[in-house]
């Protein structure tokens, strides 16, 4: 796969609705401190609505995305990117057949919001933490930081 490749992160869908966050590329690629940033797209769908946001992942999202993950595949509501400088995706197990509420709330930007019931497959959560560890293999942390606002590439 090539950093080219685009790489759905998540991708929840049950025929009728469906949330997908697919990591498109490196934001500034090569320019030290944002070239382990990430330009993705969140695009929520559903037969009464569709709606589209880009948005910048910063490395630590990738691994509260993962800590998300752990909550809800024991069915805790979770919520991801809730620092309020993205778009905040919160997750409500309903506790019937599966059903995770999912809300796409973007009140810093457009103040839309928008909420889909999403069945969740059997064995979601595995298929997950594999598209986590995919985007982590084609976008790997190149860089560190040294000290506060101090940043050099990892050899």
């Amino acid at each position: 796969m090539t950093e080219s490749s685009a790489v759905d992160l998540i991708s929840l869908a049950d025929g009728e609705n469906s949330l997908l966050v697919r990591v498109l590329s490196r934001h500034m690629p090569g320019v030290l401190p944002w070239h382990d940033f990430l330009d993705a797209e969140i695009v929520v769908s559903s037969g009464f609505a569709h709606g589209h946001l880009e948005i910048c992942l910063a490395p630590d999202d990738l691994d509260i995305w993962s800590q998300v993950l752990g909550a809800l595949a024991t069915g805790q509501d979770a919520a991801w990117m809730d620092d309020g400088r993205a778009p905040e995706i919160r997750f409500e197990p309903s506790g019937r057949n599966g059903v995770v509420m999912v809300t796409v709330e973007d009140l810093a930007s457009s103040g839309t919001s928008v909420r889909v019931p999403v069945r969740l497959p059997d064995g979601w959560a595995d298929d997950h933490y594999e598209r986590l560890q995919r985007v982590r293999d084609v976008w790997p942390q190149e860089v560190a930081e040294t000290s506060p606002g101090a940043y050099e590439w990892r050899r």
